[in-house]
């Protein structure tokens, strides 16, 4: 690779690269533990021993082994031999070094992240992260004092004379208040009726003995919070363990206002998602002594052109110069297209690898011929474009998971109960940057629909898990130190791809307890907006222009409010505009049903039925696309000033 077609970027390392005593102790560990080592010299891994057992040794296990025992593994440390055999045929990558960050670095940048950082800036008036501080939830709080805290004491060690504001004073509490927010465990125990209502509801067992239903998921409550009544009940009841091969059939507790997707929302109020899933993710760890800490990078070099190696930011500008509106690279979407058109019903589909040589040449003729259309795709096989498709996933130079995150995807596993652990993966995907959740989610629908076929592909959840996880879990140069690591990470990203696959469909969705938070931080900032003279100037002139135009319709709106009716707006329509009565079950699809009832020839023809909404603007909310079922009179108690407006889903 030339300079001149590479560009310096920034990434993590997890782990050295050993040194050559550090390999001979991992040959020692594995062969102390019946194992012989998988690499073996040509770098590739021995199949045949990987899992030999030495007769009166138990075989070492990690915490996710269990829910592993019926796959041995084996279809893993195949696809690692793959990978290996692979990387062993092209470039070699620069080798990674870790970087350890100067102490308080990492609080500093969590700060930052979460859109706090003013709270770190001398004489400033932090009132953006005022109004966010003000909707937390208490061990949300907690979890901000605890990044405050570390990094005052880090500035006084380096004798710095930036001063911080007392905690106190940045939450605005008295003495009193703050010093219940500063639980020691950083999760302070809800009161009686706070716990009462968090065990009826969070699907744990509650302390009188009630009936939990450990399949539902609440998301009205923060996790957080859940997580520390279910701490608190714990101490003193012993609450059933879970079997690690359960895979619960996880159901979210209906929201009348409506379910709220990724995708639904306008980019400002995701942006406002984006800081409090952090708080709260990082809350949440907290509460179980789970470290979550993202890592400082070095620089390497990546390719700014072709298909493989490219990040996806800079694939996806590409892509959307010939497809504007793409947000999922195109090379991809062909690998899945084609993979489909050939059938899913293949037998070992994803697990058995194309031929190494055919697939190196594939990869080189689609560099070449992609972009142009004269790339052949009838003779790609389908074990090959299977073999493409995660060679482009484990090439990525950013890895599909981002570096920030992806230890937190593993650390995971650490939570005690798989409900804890979905509600982290969910917060995850909420912070993944928009390229990689798209990415992500349409591959993850691919993986569902090949478990779909399993009755002929013979490719059930666990062994498309095991086959995909090291292609997005094992990133570039990353070696284990040990056997106990390299078992450890088998295991527990095969677990986690598990969770990704099996309950895709509730990890898109933003808890109703973060958008009731959004809400409060809009109310709050258009409170503040409203005491600013430019801004009461501004609205004395828009109210001004309006005043003629509105004149007429004042009555009509007025009696509507009284009435109990909402004035739809629908622009495709002929009818423009139409009054609704609010009543108890009247939801979303039948709005946009009575529309379609009076005219439907009337909807522009390049509009279908499924790519209209009916969208939530302003009040308390930027815009929001609401689902089919949400009801209408129980969303308008809580947002009585939004505008109605049909119109079709952004692309």
């Amino acid at each position: 690779m030339s300079e001149q077609d590479s560009k310096v970027v920034v990434l993590t390392a997890f782990h050295q690269t050993g040194d050559a005593s550090e390999v001979s102790k991992r040959v020692k560990d594995r062969e102390d533990h019946g194992f012989a080592d998988p690499r073996g010299r040509s770098g590739q891994y021995n199949l045949q021993s990987r899992t030999k057992h030495v007769p009166g040794k138990p075989p070492l296990r990690s915490a996710s082994m269990d829910s592993l025992d019926d796959l041995t593994l084996d279809d893993y440390w195949t696809e690692l031999e793959h990978i290996q055999s692979s990387n062993n045929d092209q470039e070699q990558h620069n080798d990674l070094v870790e970087k350890v960050p100067d102490e308080g670095e990492l609080e500093e940048e969590w700060l930052k992240e979460a859109g706090l950082s003013d709270l770190l800036v001398d004489s400033a008036d932090p009132i953006e992260s005022r109004v966010l501080l003000s909707t937390l939830t208490r061990t949300q709080a907690a979890a901000v004092q605890k990044r405050i805290e570390m990094v005052t004491q880090t500035l006084r060690k380096k004798n710095k004379q930036q001063q911080i504001p007392d905690v106190r004073s940045i939450f605005g509490l008295p003495t009193s208040q703050a010093e219940k927010i500063s639980d020691a465990n950083g999760t302070p125990s809800p009161s009686n009726n706070e716990e009462e209502k968090m065990s009826s509801v969070s699907g744990e067992p509650s302390v009188q003995g009630g009936q939990g239903t450990e399949t539902d998921i609440n998301l009205e409550i923060s996790f957080s919070e859940q997580a520390a009544s279910f701490k608190e009940r714990s101490k003193n009841n012993k609450l059933p363990s879970e079997e690690d091969t359960h895979m619960p059939n996880f159901r979210l507790l209906k929201d009348k206002t409506g379910t709220t997707k990724i995708g639904d929302l306008a980019p400002q109020d995701m942006r406002k998602v984006h800081s409090l899933a952090l708080i709260e993710l990082t809350a949440l760890f907290d509460a179980f002594g789970v470290d979550f800490k993202s890592h400082k990078t070095l620089k390497i070099k990546y390719k700014e052109s072709g298909l493989f190696g490219v990040p996806l930011t800079i694939l996806l500008e590409h892509d959307q110069k010939k497809v504007p509106g793409t947000k999922v690279p195109l090379i991809l979407q062909k690998l899945l297209s084609h993979i489909e058109a050939e059938g899913l019903d293949t037998e070992g589909l994803l697990r058995i690898p194309g031929a190494a040589i055919r697939v190196k040449s594939l990869c080189q003729e689609l560099e070449s011929k992609f972009y142009d259309g004269t790339f052949i795709w009838e003779n790609v096989k389908q074990h090959d474009a299977a073999s493409l498709l995660k060679l482009f996933i484990r090439e990525l130079p950013y890895p599909l998971l981002t570096v920030e995150y992806l230890n937190a995807f593993l650390s995971v596993q650490k939570l005690p109960r798989k409900k804890q652990q979905l509600q982290s993966l969910n917060l995850l995907v909420l912070l993944l940057p928009e390229s990689s959740r798209n990415t992500l989610k349409t591959l993850l629908e691919f993986l569902q629909r090949v478990i779909e076929n399993t009755e002929k592909n013979k490719m059930t959840l666990n062994n498309v898990a095991v086959v995909m996880a090291p292609n997005l879990f094992m990133f570039k140069e990353i070696r284990s130190k040990n056997y106990e690591q390299e078992l450890a990470l088998a295991t527990g990203s095969a677990s986690i791809m598990r969770f990704l696959i099996k309950y895709q469909t509730l990890l898109w969705t933003i808890p109703r307890f973060i958008m009731n938070q959004v809400r409060k931080q809009n109310i709050e900032n258009q409170k503040k907006a409203s005491k600013d003279r430019a801004m009461k100037k501004l609205l004395k002139k828009m109210a001004y222009d309006r005043e003629k135009h509105e004149k007429h319709e004042k009555l009509t709106v007025d009696t509507d409010v009284l009435q109990g009716v909402i004035r739809v707006q629908a622009p495709q329509f002929s009818k423009v505009s139409m009054a609704i009565q609010l009543t108890e079950d009247l939801k979303a699809s039948d709005v946009l049903a009575r529309f379609l009832s009076q005219d439907s020839s009337t909807v522009e023809q390049s509009v279908k039925r499924e790519e209209l909404c009916l969208f939530e603007i302003g009040g308390n909310i930027g815009e929001r696309c609401l689902d089919d079922d949400t009801y209408m009179k129980d969303l308008y108690q809580l947002n009585p000033t939004a505008e109605w407006v049909i119109k079709p889903r952004s692309q």
